[in-house]
């Protein structure tokens, strides 16, 4: 195994579209980061392929914090130890255990299920939007169970559009800190796998297609074009890569990130 870098940082989204947490530690699964995007909000005016109600709609979403109310119920499966002594598959989560509170932007804090909540989603939006509440105990993701983004394709964009960028924007898992120099070096690893830490393995399956996401500022949700105009012509749209779990575990920040020889 050879080693092309390290975990700066680890992310999960409890509420897709809405500020993410970051973590010291996390359970990969094969369903995605333990406690990532289990809650979502569906539009009756998306298509049923993408029927989530996100910040392309509503940019405040992401100025909206979820937390856990019982944070060590959501660090991982409960009986983690027990499976992973025995060979045995983690428990999946407790879908009442998992329960989350939204801090809005002005402060007040709700509970995920309060019709107050979804009214104040659908202020100033286009009305056509019903919006309801989704649960899984899947990572409701848009496309791969994981995502992967290194702090050198943040950087050469920054360069290339001439302003800074925020890695948050780009709303992935694992941040990694390559030791190539070049950004966008991760599109190197498509149709590989990875080793992060003493276990977990990724197949690195595809590159990630970007969306006007990327454009709005994390904190103020104000909005960038020029990155995601510079994604387009320089990158063919697409920054950072989408995985899978082949082998499921915790993951720290620091772990180093090994390919095979």
């Amino acid at each position: 195994m050879s080693i092309i870098g390290k975990v700066d940082s680890l992310w999960r989204y409890p509420v897709k579209s809405m500020r993410g947490e970051e973590l010291d530690e996390a359970f990969a699964s094969y369903s995605g980061i333990y406690g990532d995007r289990i809650f979502a909000f569906r539009s009756s005016a998306n298509h049923t392929g993408f029927p989530y109600f996100t910040a392309r709609e509503q940019r405040k979403l992401l100025q909206y914090r979820p937390r856990f109310r019982y944070p060590d119920k959501a660090a991982r499966p409960i009986n983690l130890i027990d499976a992973e002594t025995r060979n045995a598959n983690p428990l999946v989560a407790d879908l009442a255990e998992l329960v989350v509170d939204v801090e809005t932007p002005d402060g007040k804090t709700l509970a995920i299920n309060d019709p107050a909540l979804i009214e104040m989603l659908r202020a100033n939006v286009d009305q056509k939007h019903q919006v309801t509440l989704m649960q899984s105990q899947r990572a409701m993701t848009d496309c791969r169970p994981v995502s992967v983004f290194s702090l050198q394709s943040a950087r050469q964009l920054a360069e290339e559009t001439g302003t800074s960028v925020d890695k948050r924007r780009f709303r992935a898992n694992v941040y990694v800190d390559l030791t190539s120099a070049n950004g966008f070096a991760e599109n190197e690893l498509v149709g590989r796998s990875i080793k992060i830490g003493p276990k977990v393995v990724i197949s690195i399956l595809e590159r990630d297609s970007r969306c006007v996401v990327i454009t709005l500022d994390p904190d103020t949700a104000e909005q960038s074009p020029a990155i995601l105009k510079k994604v387009a012509q320089a990158h063919d749209g697409m920054a950072g890569v989408y995985g899978a779990i082949m082998v499921e575990g915790m993951l720290h920040k620091g772990d180093s990130v090994e390919v095979p020889d």
